[in-house]
This record gives C-alpha cells, sequence and structure tokens, in this order.
C-alpha cells in the first residue's frame, strides 16, 4: 500500500511533476529496473553536507537518503539513434531529497556508479555530477541480482530481490510520492560554482513491493553517510520508463 505521510510540501512536489519544461530538451533517456532502497537521517547531520542554496527536504521529521541500482537504456541526444555499445548500462545512485530556496523540491546526488566509462566523463564535464567508474553486473533469473564495486575500492554492493504485487501509483501524501515524485536535480560544476538545477520529464511514478534478499549499505558508507552496515526502512520497485532530459538553468 501507499505508506501514508505527513509534514511535507505535497503542493510543491505537485506542482514540480506537473511544471512545463524550463529549458530545451537535450537528452533522451530510459529508466529500468528501479530498486529504492532508504535510509532515514537526522536533517540536522545531513544538512551540512549540501552546499550553500538547498535544504534538506523532510517527511515527518525525517531525512532520507536513498541507494539505487538500475539500468539505463537508449541513453541518445534528440535525433540521434542509441548505439548499443554506448547507450544502455548500470547505474547505482546515492541520493538525498532537498529544496531549494525557492522550494523547488529536487534531489542532491552524492555518488553515482556506472560501468559506462563515457557516461561518467560526460556526466562530469556538462554537469559535474560525481560520477565514479565501478565493475557492475546483473543476472535476472527468477529475480534480480545486482552487483556493484566502485573502482578504487573493495567492498562490493550487491542486491539480490524480486517484485511481489501489482504496480500502484504514487498518492499525494505519502512516503511513496515524497521518495520517488521528484522532476529536479541539482549539481555545481565545481566547489565554488553556481548551484545547476536540471529538469527531467516522464510519467508519473508506479511502483510495487519487493522481496529483498541481499542488500548493501556500502555505497553509503563510501560516501560517508553512516558509518556501519545498517538495514534499510523502505524499498520498492519501479518497472521503467522513457525519460526528457532538459538544460541546465543557474538558481538565482
Amino acid at each position: 500500500m501507499n505508506t501514508p505521510a505527513v509534514a511535507s510540501d505535497w503542493d510543491a512536489l505537485l506542482q514540480a511533476r506537473a511544471a512545463a519544461p524550463r529549458r530545451p530538451l537535450v537528452m533522451h533517456q530510459r529508466w529500468e529496473k528501479l530498486l529504492f532502497l532508504h535510509w532515514t537521517l537526522n536533517a540536522e547531520e545531513l544538512q551540512p553536507t549540501l552546499p550553500a542554496g538547498l535544504t534538506v527536504d523532510t517527511c515527518q521529521g525525517e531525512a532520507f537518503i536513498g541507494v539505487s541500482p538500475f539500468f539505463m537504456r537508449n541513453v541518445r541526444p534528440p535525433r540521434l539513434p542509441a548505439l548499443p555499445w554506448f547507450s544502455n548500462f548500470q547505474e547505482l545512485n546515492v541520493r538525498t531529497y532537498v529544496k531549494d530556496r525557492f522550494g523547488v523540491p529536487g534531489i542532491w546526488f552524492y555518488s553515482l556508479d556506472c560501468n559506462q566509462p563515457f557516461a561518467v566523463i560526460g556526466a562530469r564535464l556538462w554537469l559535474g555530477l560525481p560520477y565514479y567508474c565501478a565493475e557492475m553486473s546483473t543476472s535476472q533469473s527468477g529475480g534480480i541480482d545486482y552487483r556493484s564495486r566502485r573502482k578504487g575500492t573493495s567492498e562490493a554492493a550487491r542486491y539480490l530481490y524480486r517484485v511481489i504485487g501489482p504496480a500502484r501509483e504514487t498518492q499525494s501524501g505519502t512516503l511513496e510520492f515524497f521518495l520517488l515524485e521528484r522532476y529536479f536535480l541539482y549539481t555545481r560544476r565545481s566547489e565554488s560554482g553556481p548551484l545547476l538545477r536540471v529538469q527531467v520529464k516522464h510519467v508519473p511514478y508506479t511502483f510495487c513491493e519487493v522481496h529483498l534478499e541481499k542488500w548493501s549499505s556500502a555505497p553509503l558508507r563510501q560516501d560517508r553517510l553512516i558509518a556501519a552496515e545498517t538495514a534499510p526502512v523502505h524499498q520498492c520497485f519501479v518497472d521503467g520508463f522513457d525519460v526528457r532530459v532538459h538544460g541546465v538553468e543557474k538558481v538565482m
């Protein structure tokens, strides 16, 4: 079921989802088989990890950090075809939920592990996003067995799970809506650079329950967000959808 939640700005989330594109279309993508795992953290602990201009967004007074392993498909610029050896790869990101000084809700990424070196280089140069090369593999036999090890680290992360139950739409006022319905990401090209915002457009989220057999908080520990292995407090699965990525805008 959708998990009831309170104390979030649901109108701001709805407005962000409905907002018309603010910049030209720059990229097409498809996101598939997204696993979302979330941990709670005190907002006071998380706030110092964010750049100036962003505030931790909370739900029921709790801040959330998430790990999301998934598959990128058909990544391409407008009017160009996807290239099988370039456009399809695995990605695992570590995120939290924020709002800017205008109250626009979005995502701040602490890291994005990826097994496509050109995507790592391109995203770092274009947006300054903290992409890292990783060794990644997956098997899908009765479930999904997703593995990732960031280069330069010794500990691998493994996520073994299977989807259970039908897909359901997120509902405003629920935890799933707060965690999933995010249509802006924030970044900086350098520590002293201006805060930037990128808008993505896609259909609203539908999600499923998951039976989680193996999980890892290694990416959170590698990003120094938690100190010890800790179980997630929430998990769900999203089958996937096509995504339109729009150009960068400076947050004034």
